[in-house]
């Protein structure tokens, strides 16, 4: 039996025991979304605490972390909450940033939002929270929990253009016993709805872009700050070279952008990024390729119910999968290979598949989970 869960697990077992609220922690941002997710559950009887996570900026990023810091205690104090601080920027560096570098340095093109969700949001913002004796932690992500036979799980968020189960999909059953999406069942136009009725001073702040926490980067310029790089040849398909690029490791499979294409026989259709070679600098062009298949690797996978039968995909299941953010889900096979990876089987090919990206499976609107692409 499935319970659908907009902001809480069952209220009657876990908003209070023995008249004590349940103490949540929220990661509070200082934008709308979280702001509204802080006073949704304040307003369900919980013991809510605002909590900012300061995280490792570069140098040469503009310093928003204040700004934000101080809309999110404005909030919190309209609220009449608790506010904290945390600083995880190590915990940034090595898992997000520096992972980041070291994947472009290998040729493939990381996730960083993934990283941060794994191992700020969720990671070290929970194992403060719970040192500090909260039951749950809660952020404003547009996604929804479910329980299903006691357990919970997640599936897509009310507003499917700002769905973002497709960045969290490392998070397991363990974790989410303990996560809270409180507007996972409202539109994005509900939430700014609620948070001017309510008089918060965020209410029509405009969405944060680019990197999670980071804000807006330009990806090639900061790589650029930490891995050598230096111009090269682009070759067409035969391997003559056509051009010129300012680094093959600043390049992702399936970007047709931020190289020059010199000669003037080639075709006036785009060309695509659909090789590269790190040893030799250089990027291979052309139309961008059709993919039947990948595979996923470091996945996460939740044993789940598909047609009433427990399956822990042992052998293949039919899904659909997402490939990129906001994609369409596609229908596919899961095969679980015996190294443990898994082949993923598009019944329609695909195309600008990243490696080092992710793909994330769905069974109807339940995210089942996901893995890394690999060759």
């Amino acid at each position: 039996m499935q319970k659908h869960m907009p902001n809480t697990l069952n209220s009657k077992r876990n908003i209070s025991t023995k008249n004590t609220p349940t103490k949540v922690f929220v990661g509070m941002s200082g934008g709308v979304d979280s702001s509204v997710a802080a006073l949704l559950l304040k307003n369900e009887g919980y013991d809510v605490t605002g909590v900012f996570i300061k995280v490792w900026q570069p140098d040469e990023t503009e310093c928003g972390w204040k700004d934000e810091r101080r809309d999110a205690m404005r909030v919190a104090a309209l609220l009449d909450i608790p506010f904290k601080s945390i600083d995880l920027s190590e915990t940034y560096k090595k898992e997000v940033a520096d992972y980041m570098i070291e994947e472009y340095k290998k040729g493939r093109t990381p996730n960083p939002d993934i990283m941060c969700n794994r191992y700020v949001k969720f990671g070290g913002f929970w194992e403060y929270a719970k040192a500090h004796g909260a039951s749950y932690i809660a952020t404003g992500h547009y996604a929804n929990r479910i329980l299903e036979d006691e357990q919970a799980k997640m599936c897509e968020s009310k507003d499917s253009n700002k769905d973002q189960t497709y960045f969290l999909w490392t998070l397991t059953h363990e974790d989410l016993e303990h996560v809270l999406f409180p507007i996972g069942h409202l539109e994005k136009d509900e939430v700014r709805r609620i948070a001017e009725k309510n008089k918060l001073p965020v209410f029509n702040k405009k969405d944060s872009q680019g990197v999670c926490f980071i804000g807006h980067l330009d990806m090639k310029e900061f790589l650029k700050q930490y891995v050598h790089t230096e111009k090269g040849k682009v070759l067409d398909i035969h391997g003559n070279t056509i051009g010129e690029h300012e680094g093959a490791i600043l390049y992702t499979l399936g970007e047709r952008h931020g190289f020059t294409i010199h000669t003037s026989t080639t075709s006036s259709k785009p060309v695509y990024v659909i090789q590269k070679n790190i040893e030799e600098n250089t990027i291979t062009v052309g139309s961008n390729e059709e993919y039947d298949q990948i595979l996923a690797s470091d996945q996460n996978l939740h044993t789940y119910k598909l047609s009433k039968t427990t399956c822990n995909i042992e052998g293949s299941i039919s899904c659909t999968v997402r490939i990129r953010h906001r994609q369409e889900k596609q229908p596919c096979v899961l095969q679980k290979e015996q190294n443990g990876t898994y082949t993923v089987h598009f019944k329609t090919p695909q195309k600008g598949l990243a490696l080092g990206q992710s793909a994330v499976f769905y069974s109807g609107t339940h995210c089942i989970g996901g893995g890394i692409l690999e060759a």
